[in-house]
């Protein structure tokens, strides 16, 4: 296969197949002292709504600011901000 200008390669479709590699997927490229070596990272798979909807209400309430406004908490959690003037 052949570098782009953008150093893309395509990915031989015996390939893809072997290694379930679609539309999303996540793959990264490894340096050893033979090479390198394509890594699947992620198999291209979107969550249903159904599996969202699961996950949303499974962390529904577990964040917890201690009162705080989200201001506060954005301040707490960053620190001051130093690029605005005085309020």
């Amino acid at each position: 296969m052949r570098v782009t200008e953008k150093g893309q390669v395509t990915i031989p479709k015996e390939i893809r197949d072997r290694l379930n590699i679609g539309p999303g997927s996540e793959v990264d490229f490894v340096a050893d002292e033979k090479g390198a070596r394509l890594v699947v990272i992620a198999e291209g798979k979107s969550a249903s709504d159904e599996e969202f909807a699961t996950w949303l209400k499974s962390v529904s309430g577990t964040f917890d600011t201690l009162g705080m406004t989200t201001d506060e908490y954005m301040e707490w959690l960053r620190g001051p901000r130093d690029d605005l003037g005085p309020r």
